[in-house]
């Protein structure tokens, strides 16, 4: 306890306050015994001293020593002012630690947020450095391990953006970076001797470093990278609470960069695997146009139960191959069957000319194999002759394929026979058929004709209508059949769900003869 009157010079003081604030006997004047706070405190009390605009109910608190103190009032009727100090020190330190706390818990969540926000790894470096110089230093690195023989780099200023190089280094030259590359054993965080740290360590323009800390980014079972934080030389190194902090920090970006990375590595296996399961772009093999069409049955997926091919002859003159499929069932599921076919017919394309042959031969693999699937077939084998196309087709289980006639007829071929997979032996019937010049032979699978929808919604698109619209394509080329049916079917389905559907054109390209008029050669078309 103290007490001063309004001139602000000491009146008395106990033993606690003596032992406090050894200056402040009474007779002193108060600015030359105590801290400025508290000095300040009792003129802001005292009316006649009060400096302008401040307030007289201000509550003082300040350090003295190494200690931090509450100063409460009391103004005496004689003007004196008695000053109870009461030692603050454990609450402020706890209400601090609380407030950091809060913001440290703020931060983390912030950056979980960021640092998930996407699955692409250069995002994931970008927000992890920048982060980091932001909160945690002055400067900061994002290090993820080798492609090939260069580090992939991210580093970032204080109040910068993000710069992204290829460092052709080797990381064990950097004490503790190697390590905290591999990722297991697990290390904990590494400090280095600025001076050790190689050109590539300190972004351009940082100046004359002061302390350095590398430290892992864990992953999930992979090595993510590693942080490295930076401090200038005229900043305070990194305590030991920062440098538990950081790792916290390390945590969650760690695991975002290697979740980041086993999704891109998984994508590109995915690219790879779904290019050869995706139907391929169809054209003119040895004057025959073919031309086909897919649509799965989700529009977030690329592949499906429905499939086609295109084999050409390894003999100019000798007939290709084509197949038409639909495997039971949708999604992914149907489309590792749908591989499995596809490669086992392409394995089968030595028996080419024997249709019956090839479809035993598929339905024996299919039974033998643990897929419960089956499968509904049409191969076609066509072959350029004079001016038309010869086609043998056989169905097994699937629709009948059609023939649009130049004339607008649109027929249906005489093929039948049982799906594959399911019965011991399949029973097929195969029709021969010739396309003149300008007619066309549809190949297509029931996701066209079951496609529900329509004006009710519910209505069947069916073979009819299908016969109907193919019968206004005479004379189309293979191109605009395809897109024209697959237009129709989407227009009848509406936003409404379907199967996958499949359509492949075989057409005999038109003639042209040379004729003269008038002196000049010209083309006509026939059909």
């Amino acid at each position: 306890m103290l007490i001063a009157d309004p001139a602000g010079t000491v009146v008395a003081r106990n033993d606690a306050a003596g032992a406090l604030l050894p200056a402040a006997s009474p007779g002193i004047s108060l600015a030359d015994a105590v801290p400025a706070w508290l000095s300040e405190a009792h003129q802001a009390l005292i009316p006649s001293q009060r400096p302008a605009g401040r307030a007289a109910d201000t509550a003082p608190a300040g350090v003295i020593g190494e200690r931090r103190f509450d100063a409460h009032s009391s103004v005496r009727e004689d003007g004196t002012v008695v000053w109870w100090l009461v030692d603050d020190t454990d609450h402020h330190l706890a209400r601090e630690a609380l407030r950091m706390e809060r913001e440290r818990t703020a931060f983390l969540s912030e950056a979980s947020s960021a640092l998930l926000s996407s699955l692409n790894l250069g995002h994931c470096m970008d927000v992890t450095a920048q982060m980091a110089a932001e909160s945690l230093a002055d400067a900061a690195l994002a290090i993820a391990p080798a492609r090939g023989h260069t580090l992939p780099v991210v580093s970032c200023l204080r109040g910068g953006t993000p710069s992204v190089s290829q460092e052709s280094v080797d990381p064990y030259d950097v004490p503790g970076l190697g390590e905290a590359l591999r990722g297991f054993p697990p290390v904990p965080s590494r400090w280095i001797d600025p001076s050790l740290a190689p050109e590539w360590l300190v972004p351009e323009g940082f100046g004359p470093v002061g302390s350095i800390v590398i430290t892992p980014l864990p992953g999930h079972g992979v090595p993510a990278g590693a942080l490295v934080l930076l401090r200038s030389a005229d900043a305070a190194a990194f305590t030991e609470e920062e440098e538990v902090f950081a790792r916290l920090f390390a945590g969650r970006a760690g695991a975002a960069m290697s979740a980041a990375r086993l999704y891109a590595e998984q994508h590109a296996i995915t690219e790879v695997l779904m290019r050869e399961l995706l139907p391929p772009a169809l054209h003119r093999i040895s004057g025959v146009d073919f031309a086909g069409g897919y649509r799965p049955s989700a529009d977030h997926e690329r592949i499906g139960g429905d499939f086609y091919d295109v084999h050409p002859a390894a003999v100019e003159g000798e007939a290709s191959l084509i197949a038409l499929g639909d495997v039971c069932g949708k999604g992914l599921e149907a489309a590792v069957l749908t591989g499995k076919i596809r490669n086992t017919l392409h394995a089968l394309l030595p028996l080419a000319d024997d249709h019956h042959r090839m479809l035993s031969l598929l339905n024996t693999a299919l039974l033998n194999s643990h897929d419960t699937r089956f499968a509904t077939l049409v191969l076609a084998s066509a072959v350029r002759s004079g001016s038309a196309v010869d086609l043998r087709l056989t169905s097994a289980g699937h629709p009948s394929p059609l023939i649009i006639r130049a004339n607008g007829t649109v027929e249906e071929a005489d093929t039948r026979g049982t799906l594959v997979g399911a019965l011991p032996n399949v029973r097929v019937h195969t029709a021969p058929v010739t396309l003149e010049p300008g007619e066309s032979c549809v190949l297509y699978t029931d996701g066209i004709t079951e496609a529900r929808g329509g004006p009710m919604g519910k209505g069947m698109f069916g073979e009819e209508r299908l016969k109907r619209a193919l019968a206004g394509c005479a004379g189309l080329p293979a191109e605009g059949i395809v897109e024209h049916v697959l237009m129709l079917a989407s227009q009848w389905l509406g936003s409404g769900r379907h199967d996958d559907m499949a359509v492949v054109v075989i057409s005999a390209p038109r003639t042209h003869h040379i004729g003269s008029v008038n002196g000049h050669t010209r083309g006509r078309c026939t059909a």
